[in-house]
């Protein structure tokens, strides 16, 4: 079995929509993930962050926030990741002084907390990745394209 994904608020609007954004590639590379039995999830951070950027006028889903989100979370395999207290608390402990944006803080804290990979194409996550603190691929990383 493969490792379950955790997708950013970002992938998982791309996943979503579909969007050019998100190579065939990857898309494709996320399906056999998830058909291999890893998993596909959100936390219920991006949730929040596509209803809040929705309310703002910063982010047009061509409908009604409550129509898109509905069809979004309907997504084959996928799974909401609640916050419990103590990834709460971990999010403020992340080593080596992971940027403040609370959001990133509790996603990231969530992928470590339950060894998830977090496909993501956010330069700060990317090189909290590659200093060892989480596994995390953009997503067009070959190591993600790799059966």
């Amino acid at each position: 079995m493969k490792a379950g994904l955790l997708l950013d608020t970002h992938i998982w609007l791309w996943y979503a929509i579909p969007d050019r954004r998100l190579k065939p590639a990857a898309r494709e590379a996320i399906d056999a993930r998830v058909m291999a039995g890893g998993g596909l999830h959100v936390s219920i951070m991006s949730i929040w962050e596509i209803s809040m950027l929705a309310a703002k006028g910063r982010l047009h889903l061509g409908m009604p926030i409550d129509e898109w989100m509905e069809q979004a979370l309907t997504l084959p395999g996928l799974r909401v990741l609640p916050l419990e207290p103590k990834l709460i608390i971990d999010a403020h402990r992340l080593p080596a002084g992971f940027h403040a944006d609370p959001a990133d803080c509790l996603i990231v804290a969530t992928a470590r907390h339950l060894g998830l990979i977090l496909i993501t194409d956010d330069g700060k996550i990317l090189n909290y990745g590659g200093q060892g603190y989480l596994r995390a691929f953009a997503s067009g990383d070959k190591a993600l394209l790799t059966p």
